[in-house]
């Protein structure tokens, strides 16, 4: 199977055993838009349909807030785009985009992920969240590590909704925001990766 097999919560749960909550433990690191950012992305808001289709958004609204973001973090982890990941058979695929920490072997090989991002293809947040939550679990098998907890977002480029797995427990952030709330997405994603920078 892939990820793209899974269409819910519920699938990947009785699978992998998975136990699931709610919580609200979503924090804000502060992490501000660049201005280069901000002019960029008034720019596509006026000019361009940002939301047109599924590429638009990737292209216009969620990669370039990702990759924002990640500029606060770069000396420790890496940013891929489609990157194919693969636990086993029936654990693989491609996310649309991951944070993983940093290869030795450079940045052409990725490192122990860290954070996953589920574009909801078709705004379905239900499949998009099965497709996450599966590669959730195989970023946890592939670092051996399930005390770790690894990070999962799923979103329109619109609405942004947050999940954790640790050991066998995925708890969903209570708290989903709006992009009408840029600067609390920005600090939200930022807090995923410094929760998730190395112990010094």
């Amino acid at each position: 199977m892939a990820f793209t097999d899974f269409k819910s919560i519920r699938q990947v749960q009785e699978a992998f055993n998975i136990k699931y909550t709610e919580a609200n433990y979503l924090q804000y690191e502060d992490v501000e838009p660049s201005k280069a950012f901000l002019e960029e992305f008034e720019f596509s808001q006026r000019h361009i349909n940002v939301f047109s289709s599924e590429a638009s958004r990737c292209e216009n609204v969620i990669y370039p807030i990702l990759r924002d973001v990640y500029k606060n973090y770069v000396e420790w982890f890496s940013l891929w785009s489609h990157e194919s990941i693969s636990y086993d058979a029936e654990l693989n695929g491609t996310p649309d985009y991951l944070v993983s920490t940093k290869s030795d072997l450079g940045k052409t090989v990725p490192g122990i992920p860290i954070l996953v991002v589920v574009e909801a293809k078709r705004n379905d947040f239900v499949i998009g969240w099965g497709q996450c939550l599966a590669e959730l679990v195989a970023v946890q098998k592939i670092s051996n590590d399930n005390l770790k907890r690894v990070y999962g977002i799923v979103t329109d480029g619109t609405l942004w909704q947050f999940g954790k797995l640790v050991e066998d427990l995925f708890t969903l952030s209570e708290t989903a925001l709006t992009i009408n709330e840029l600067k609390k997405v920005f600090g939200a994603i930022g807090y995923l990766m410094r929760d998730s920078l190395p112990e010094v």
